[in-house]
């Protein structure tokens, strides 16, 4: 069989080829055109198969890693990846090869119906080559996905770690979620960031919505500490409950020589000590401290 007469049989049917494509595209229940308009699809389609049958136009089938199957491979990733941020789910980004498949056979069939064996080692062909393209549409999707997921997870550290500034010369900064090394940084950053801002001198940790704390929660915490010392500020780490502090001593890490409180209130409190501020109330001459 010459894999030339293959290529040149699907090129002179792109045409058929190409509307048979999109039938089997628009006709699948899961089609998200609420994502894609059928304008954009059509030329997506009619772009790929253009850079397929020219790919193929030498009779190579089979490697895609060859230098003709640089200009489809950049085609597939373009597309996974803008159907991985656009919301398309694995399935429907892999359809959109896969139903390619499905119109090359039909053609093929219609052609080669006189043919049973040509026919046979034809579709063997398409199918081994359609299914090679597909796996990089998945591969490409997922790392798609991937840079989806770590774009807003960094976007959900930087809202879920604000720095508030309570009173002059206090800052608090509440931490809710587990504190692993990439947020440790952005925790920092912030507080740093904050404190060269407004020149306080005091910075408040608050972890109440730390679900645990182990040996590395704690190195983190104390990371964070010595970085706000060295820019000048005193730093107090509030929340501590029970169950937090029975684990910090069964592990024994040491947290003598930093100030924690059981709560905000209490942390606050402190703060205003340390600054030698009073608060009292309206009409009362008791201090709150």
């Amino acid at each position: 069989m010459d894999n030339n007469n293959t290529a040149q049989l699907l090129q002179r049917k792109k045409r058929e080829i190409l509307e048979s494509w999109m039938n089997n595209q628009l006709a699948d229940e899961a089609l998200r055109d609420d994502l894609i308009s059928n304008e954009e699809l059509r030329r997506q389609s009619e772009e790929l198969l253009e850079a397929l049958l020219k790919a193929i136009s030498n009779g190579n089938f089979e490697n895609v890693y060859s230098s003709e199957y640089e200009q489809i491979t950049d085609i597939l990733s373009d597309v996974s990846v803008t159907r991985a941020r656009q919301g398309f789910s694995p399935r429907e980004t892999n359809m959109y090869v896969l139903s390619l498949k499905q119109a090359l056979t039909d053609t093929l069939e219609q052609e080669r119906r006189n043919q049973p064996e040509v026919l046979y080692r034809e579709i063997l062909m398409v199918n081994k080559l359609l299914d090679n393209l597909a796996l990089t549409t998945f591969e490409t999707y997922l790392k798609g996905r991937e840079e989806v997921i770590l774009r807003q997870t960094d976007e959900i550290n930087e809202i879920s770690t604000p720095v508030i500034r309570v009173w002059d010369g206090i800052l608090a900064l509440p931490i809710i979620g587990t504190l692993d090394s990439s947020r440790t940084q952005i925790v920092m950053e912030n507080l740093l960031q904050e404190i060269v801002n407004t020149g306080s001198s005091i910075a408040i940790l608050d972890i109440s919505g730390v679900p645990a704390v182990d040996s590395l929660v704690a190195q983190h915490l104390i990371k964070t500490v010595s970085a706000t010392r060295l820019m000048g500020a005193e730093c107090i780490i509030s929340g501590v409950r029970a169950e937090i502090a029975q684990t910090i001593v069964h592990l024994g890490i040491d947290l003598s020589n930093i100030k924690t409180k059981a709560s905000l209130a209490s942390a606050l409190q402190l703060a205003f000590g340390m600054l030698n501020i009073e608060v009292r109330k309206a009409g009362n001459s008791r201090s709150l401290k």
